[in-house]
Order: C-alpha cells, then structure tokens, then sequence
C-alpha cells in the first residue's frame, strides 16, 4: 500500500505544506500556477509522449475550457444553474473535450507533420474568431468574473488566494492520478503502440485513426480542466490563453521536463513557471533564458529532465552515484562561467538596444558599469571562451568516469 501510494500521499502532504511556508502573495499565486502547468503539461504529453502526436495547438482546448468557465460562473452569478464552484473546472474540462470531439476526428486521421501542421491552422483559426464573436470571447479585453459564488460543496467562499490554491491542488491531484492511471489502461498501451509503430499496430486489431482519436478527446479534457481552474484563479479569460503562444509555452514545458516518463512534464512545468515568473521581474531578456534552456535540452539532454535522472538510476541502486558528483560539481563551475559570460553579453546589448537612456550605468551582480564601454564586452566574451576551453576536456572526464562506473556496476551484477 505504501509503496503504491506514498508518492500520491507525500504529493497531496507537499501541497498542503507549501503554501503555509511560502505564504506571500507572490507565492501562492506561483504555486497555484504551476499547479494549472503541471495539468496542462500532463495533459499534452497525452498527445506528444504517449501518443506521438506533435501539436501546435493544444492551447485551443485550454482556452476554450477557461471561456466556458468563466462564462458559466457569470450564469451562476446572474441566478442560473447552481453550479458549485468546485465543479467549475470539470465544467471547462467537458467542454474542452466536446470541442475537441469534431476537431480531433479530423486531425488524428493524419499523423507526423500532417497532424502538426493541422493542429498550427486549426489555433490560428480559433486565434481569428476572437474578433469574430466578440459577445463569446470578450475580444481583446476577454471576459472576467466573480468566483466568490453563493453556491459551495465545502462552505468556502474562495475569495483569498490560498483557498483558491487548495481548490487547484486538490483538482491537480485528481487528474494527475486520473492521467497516470490512463497510461495503464489498453487504450494507454496502444496509444505507445500506435506511436512506436503505426505500421504493426493494426495487425493487433486497433484501428490507429480511433486510437489517436480518443487520446484527443480525453487530452482535450485534462486542458479544459487546467483551463478553467486558470479561469477561476485569476477571474479573467483573453485571447492569449488560446493562441498560438500558450501552445508553445506547453510545448517547451514538457520537452524540458521530458516526453519519456510521465514525471518529466511535471518537472518541466514547475521549472519552466518558475523561470517565467521571476525573470520578468528581473531581466527584459526573460524569453531569451527559455529559448536558450530549450535548446540546451534539445542538443545535449533529448529525454529531458527525466531523462538526466532515469539514466542514473541503475547508478544510483548501485552506489556508484557517488564517483561521479565531483565530475560534475566541476562541469557546473565551468557551465555557469560561460552562462555568466553570456548573461552580460545578452543583458548590455538589452541595455543598450531598449534602454530610455542607453548611456546611463547597469548594475550586474552588485556591480555597476556603462554597456556602451569596452571592459563589459572583453569581460563578457572572455569569460564564454574561458568556460568552453574548460568544459571540453571536463566533459570527457566525465565520459570515461561514467564508462568505468558502468563496467563496476556491471560486474556487480555478475559477481
């Protein structure tokens, strides 16, 4: 029992805790944030790591759940259907999958690119409607709301943040569980099936195209649900939460986190809220950090997050763990030079690109100087080379130091 549920046990134990450790008001609305990323991500991993299907437009059912939401708690509001707002979310989570019903049987008859490119014209079309039905999507301002409703399973009148955030955590626990038990059910398996082989799965007696259709439809529910618990978090639903944006916002969540294990958009979630949140508040060239981060995930990491941990796990049964941390306590001094090296570069060309008044001091690290003096480009660009003349010889270290450790654990085994 424990070992089955300890990690569901210990997730629900975390969400109660940390708002009462982190409890300004920055805090909670970062958690409760993430809390709606982790669905999200969870929910498009349905479709890229279980399904194979690359989509560009995820972010349709996720905003179409959110209007509905917030359209269905202004109902509430003007005496119509008592809807408690506990419910409010599985009322975006149905609509998400209604919607995604039609355009999911068309779109899964194709897969690859085909599919890709279907999905990118299909939140390009809905992006263009926003003008089109203004009395639905509200237009450029959207539609906002009140969520404090008369109407309440618990007796909560969820007008504080912290109430809110439990309202979020106790959905987030629901569908993450719900999730990860699709994953084991048949159609689960033959969604990996159908991405790993299109070409054989047939010969079990699935049909492909309904196997795609249904990992939508069901995808397209979990990002309504994650839709309307945004609705209710911040009282408002506008076009960004439709387009093309938010579609890639998902995207580089869960390739971060990794499309191989189902802990990997999690991961990916959290880190990618977090960085988005507080890099706004630091820095202009926010967007930049991600792209970087992507990139670097693209090229040395593949598997994601997960992946960089899954692949020391055999290391970490065995104890060999140990012999590889000095390694890499090394390649992170060096890694960090060269991104200190191109954080000044990036942050003075910033500077002096967008700057009101270009010529005025910058301060980076507790440091002040002019970005338009020569110092800051030799430091910037001497400190990138400096880093990449480290990492090569450590990065082979590090190559030989986990071919030795494999060969150990290896021979443990056959010992």
């Amino acid at each position: 029992m424990l070992k089955r549920y300890g990690v569901w046990i210990a997730a629900a134990l975390i969400l109660v805790i940390l708002p009462q450790i982190f409890d300004s008001g920055f805090a909670i609305t970062m958690l409760s944030e993430m809390c709606i990323a982790i669905i999200f991500a969870l929910s498009y991993n349905m479709l890229l790591g279980q399904g194979g299907m690359l989509s560009f437009g995820h972010a349709v059912f996720y905003g179409f759940g959110g209007f509905i939401s917030i359209h269905a708690i202004n109902v509430v509001n003007d005496g119509g259907v008592p809807i408690p707002l506990e419910l409010i979310p599985l009322v975006g989570g149905l609509a998400g999958f209604i919607f995604a019903i039609p355009l999911g049987y068309i779109s899964t008859k194709k897969a690859g690119t085909t599919f890709a490119l279907i999905s990118l014209g299909l939140v390009e079309l809905v992006v263009a409607c926003v003008l089109l039905f203004p009395s639905f999507f509200g237009g450029e301002e959207g539609v906002s709301g009140d969520r404090m409703l008369e109407f309440s399973l618990t007796g909560v009148g969820f007008g504080s943040g912290i109430e809110v955030f439990y309202l979020i955590a106790f959905w987030l626990i629901v569908t993450s569980a719900l999730m990860y038990l699709q994953t084991q059910t048949p159609l689960g398996r033959m969604a990996n099936a159908v991405r790993d082989n299109p070409e054989r799965a047939p010969f079990v007696g699935y049909n492909i195209h309904l196997v795609r259709f249904f990992q939508f439809s069901l995808s397209g529910f979990f990002a309504g649900i994650a839709g309307g618990l945004l609705a209710i978090n911040y009282e408002i639903v506008n076009s960004e939460m439709i387009g093309a944006a938010a579609s890639g916002h998902v995207l580089l969540m869960t390739y971060i986190g990794g499309v191989g294990h189902f802990f990997g958009p999690i991961l990916g979630a959290i880190l990618y809220t977090f960085l988005h949140l507080t890099l706004v508040n630091i820095t202009m060239a926010g967007q930049i950090y991600l792209g970087v981060l992507f990139i670097v995930i693209i090229l040395w990491a593949p598997n994601g997050m997960a992946g960089i941990i899954m692949v020391h796990r055999p290391l970490w049964q065995a104890g060999l763990i140990r012999g590889l941390l000095p390694h890499y306590l090394v390649a992170l001094a060096a890694g960090l030079v060269v991104f200190f090296g191109a954080m000044i570069l990036v942050e003075i060309n910033y500077h002096l690109s967008l700057s009101i008044e270009p010529d005025n001091p910058i301060r980076l690290f507790g440091v002040e100087f002019k970005a338009n003096s020569w110092p800051p480009w030799i430091v910037s660009i001497g400190l990138i080379l400096v880093g990449f003349f480290l990492l090569r010889p450590i990065m082979k270290n590090i190559r030989l130091k986990w071919d030795e450790l494999t060969r150990e654990m290896q021979k443990g085994k056959f010992a």
